[in-house]
């Protein structure tokens, strides 16, 4: 077993204070989705979300942030794939954001709802074509024998809409995380990291609390 204890390093790009959080998290959040994107980093959106199966085994993968308001954190995707069946049985998620060239990650914890049609057919609409049609193609997170499965796939949606626009599939859709709570890391000299955590209040709003690193 190969011993990585040695591997580490000081966080020294700044804190987080009391006195620099606004009253709800989400002015917070864009400033540091605008931080991120500024810095160039590479997929700034990326986020890792969180599902469980019906028998509460967790399950992450990487998905890209397409919206985010007060009302909530938008991605899309196959209705059929996993984390669309896993928010189907159990809609608890939860989202990371590892900006880790900032020293910073954001944590959410909510539920997922389904976006409506007109919302989701908005997003397709300004999707790349390229990107319409790979939405026909694949059966997300189904098994396939080889790749040159997708790529036939492909080329014959492709000649299929070369002609007109490409309507949306059924099976594709998105949600909206609605978060219970929102939480602030920004890495700290000697790992006396900076925490906060927004959690909402259904009488207060929005109550916030420092954690320990």
């Amino acid at each position: 077993m190969s011993d990585l204890s040695d591997i580490r390093r000081e966080y020294t790009q700044g804190g987080l204070r009391r006195g620099d959080l606004p009253s709800e998290p989400f002015s917070l959040f864009e400033r540091w989705m605008q931080q991120a994107c500024d810095a160039q980093l590479v997929d700034p959106t990326a986020m890792v979300v969180a599902t469980v199966d019906s028998q509460q085994r967790p399950f992450q993968r990487i998905v890209l942030l397409k919206r985010f308001d007060e009302q909530g954190f938008v991605f899309f995707t196959n209705l059929g794939s996993r984390k669309a069946q896993q928010i189907e049985h159990n809609s608890a998620v939860s989202l990371l954001f590892p900006w880790h060239a900032l020293e910073r990650q954001v944590a959410v914890s909510g539920h997922a709802t389904k976006l409506s049609t007109a919302e989701v057919l908005k997003y397709f609409l300004s999707r790349p074509k390229d990107s319409q049609i790979a939405a026909w193609v694949s059966q997300q997170s189904s098994k396939i024998s080889a790749r040159q499965v997708l790529e036939a796939k492909f080329l014959e949606m492709k000649n299929k809409f070369a002609q007109g626009d490409v309507p949306v599939p059924s099976f594709w859709g998105g949600f909206r995380v609605v978060p219970d709570s929102i939480e602030f890391w920004q890495g700290g000299e000697k790992r006396l990291h900076d925490r906060f955590l927004y959690s909402r209040d259904a009488e207060q709003g929005w109550t916030i609390d420092r954690l320990a690193p």
